[in-house]
């Protein structure tokens, strides 16, 4: 081999590496995840639908690459958000968190995994649970039947407290008929019930010293992904005025609520990630039927129940998944 042949081979064997790189690094599916919310707030469900990649042969770094958009609560900044992953060209992209309508109007051709606590199917984002149809599927925790069992479950534990409130957010869709929904069961119960609104942390807030002038005696916090964000506002804001609430999921009881009653957001988020993965494979969003977890599990904090000088009846003891000393 002469001198100039060496050279030329080992020249392009040093060019050969970046390049392969390159390609590989470009082949690498990129799934552009959207949220409504935080990044803190939100860390557990992420790694949980990373777990979720991780059962479908997916690791982050490895073989797919996520990126990120947080509004940080401010839903007005989710069309430009999703905008952006779509010129980015991610392979899927995954709305939870409050982003599922926008990313369902941004596209109509880049496959959609959303999370919601939704109907679905009454919020337009597929045409039927068993077949979705179009670009879109995903995991829904449809918590309106929930909320009215939480409000029977706060008047089980409080059964003399005639007054109740209950926060939601009203910019989403589905705030006012879950209101309706439990207004309705709190009128066979006898219960009157003050429906408040909060859309950002100040009301919040206010929605507190609110209830303490209608003299509500117990707290129904609504299924919102902005309140979820805001858990501990929200436990600290009950403890402070000592008012017993009742949470649709037990992060709020894990940072120190009183009873939550829902299914598992984690295991959502986990789901999301296999449905993910599936795609990223080449199944179509329009065969995935929407998973809708059927576990609920109801939690209870004795010691805030303890700083509140609240006995918790047998009857809940013994219902409760959990209870936490």
């Amino acid at each position: 081999m002469d001198r100039r042949t060496f050279i030329g081979r080992v020249a392009g064997g040093i060019l050969a590496v970046p390049l392969a790189s390159r390609a590989q690094t470009s082949s690498m599916p990129v799934i552009g995840f959207l949220s409504g919310q935080s990044p803190g707030s939100w860390a557990p469900y992420v790694a949980a639908f990373r777990n979720g990649l991780t059962e479908t042969g997916y690791v982050e770094g490895k073989n797919v690459t996520i990126e990120f958009r947080w509004a940080e609560g401010h839903y007005d900044r989710l069309p430009a958000l999703v905008a952006e992953l779509i010129r980015r060209q991610v392979a899927v992209v995954v709305a939870g968190g409050g982003g599922a309508r926008e990313a369902k109007t941004a596209t109509v051709t880049i496959p959609i995994v959303f999370t919601t606590g939704n109907d679905p199917v009454e919020n337009g984002l597929v045409t039927s649970l068993a077949h979705p149809g179009g670009n879109a599927t995903g995991v829904s925790f449809v918590p309106t039947e929930l909320a009215a069992k939480r409000l029977e479950l706060l008047h089980q534990l409080v059964p003399k407290v005639a007054a109740i409130a209950m926060v939601v957010n009203p910019v989403t869709t589905y705030a006012a008929p879950r209101a309706r929904k439990v207004q309705e069961a709190a009128r066979s119960f006898g219960l009157q019930l003050h429906v408040l609104n909060a859309r950002t942390e100040q009301e919040i807030d206010a929605a507190f010293a609110t209830l303490v002038k209608l003299r509500a005696g117990a707290l129904l916090v609504d299924s919102d992904p902005f309140f979820n964000g805001r858990r501990d506002q929200f436990v600290a804001l009950a403890a402070r005025y000592a008012v017993p609430a009742i949470y649709d999921g037990r992060e709020y009881v894990d940072a120190g609520g009183l009873m939550s009653y829902g299914g598992s957001i984690t295991e959502v988020y986990r789901l999301a990630g296999i449905y993910t993965g599936k795609i990223l494979k080449g199944a179509k969003p329009a065969d995935l039927p929407i998973l809708q977890p059927t576990k609920v599990d109801l939690v209870i904090n004795l010691k805030t129940a303890k700083s509140l000088g609240i006995s918790i009846p047998q009857s809940l003891l013994l219902r409760a998944n959990e209870v936490i000393q």
